[in-house]
């Protein structure tokens, strides 16, 4: 497995959290040290994303037939553009905790063949965590671990990392999906092979859609569309809200 990694961040009217994300992988010396590219792929944005992505990125892909694409249809034109063998997929509103660290384990986690795809902790940007925030996430990722040790696989969408034999094998993203196509995907692959979930890699994200719905309510939707995608195949949700 070479270590060159394709970035893949589906955008969709992210124009104020985006520069976060994209301002860190974009480091000089870290894109040659792990020949990293970047890319955009955007779903149909109305404000200044596109103009922010062409600063930082090396590919901005952009949608055109007028319709917003859903994320799962993001992620997938995203992949079908890169050149990684490795794509890693992060949401427009994360932020790595540790680059060198989160680059250099991606790197050796994959030199181990017996693994297809890998994940990490998701949590709230630390300067707007509330002890909430902490609770929450803390069972999230302690269980979605669990999930991948008992052999259902998951992987939280804010972060995938997948090589690009296992991505293009699987068909990639199930675009039916409105919501709960993370889990469908990890799950599919989790039957084949083998997921790492890494303790020692962080992700945030922003806590927007926390604040809006609540903690309890969010949980409740991921709960409901995981069973209705694990029994049924679909998303009991027909589209996932914009939350800016």
């Amino acid at each position: 497995m070479g270590n060159n990694i394709s970035i893949i961040v589906p955008t969709l009217n992210e124009e104020k959290l985006l520069p976060n994300l994209l301002k860190q992988v974009c480091n000089k010396k870290l894109k040659g040290k792990y020949n990293i590219e970047i890319i955009a792929s955007d779903g149909g944005s109305t404000d200044r994303t596109l103009e922010v992505a062409n600063i930082f990125a090396d590919k901005v892909l952009e949608h055109v037939n007028g319709k917003q694409q859903n994320i799962a249809e993001g992620r997938n034109i995203g992949a079908a553009e890169a050149n990684g063998e490795i794509l890693v997929f992060l949401n427009g509103d994360t932020r790595i905790e540790n680059t060198e660290l989160f680059f250099r384990r991606i790197i050796n986690i994959f030199a181990n063949s017996k693994y297809l795809a890998m994940t990490c902790n998701v949590k709230v940007f630390p300067e707007e965590s509330k002890l909430i925030d902490n609770i929450f996430t803390s069972f999230y990722n302690n269980y979605f671990h669990f999930l991948n040790i008992i052999g259902l696989g998951m992987g939280r969408g804010e972060c995938h990392i997948i090589t690009k034999k296992t991505f293009n094998d699987f068909g990639g993203y199930n675009i039916k999906l409105a919501a709960g196509e993370d889990f469908d995907l990890y799950k599919r692959i989790r039957k084949k092979g083998k997921i790492f979930f890494d303790r020692k890699l962080t992700v945030y994200e922003s806590p927007r859609r926390y604040r809006k719905y609540g903690h309890f309510k969010i949980l409740f939707m991921w709960l409901i569309n995981s069973i209705s995608v694990f029994f049924m195949g679909k998303s009991i949700s027909k589209n996932w809200e914009e939350v800016r």
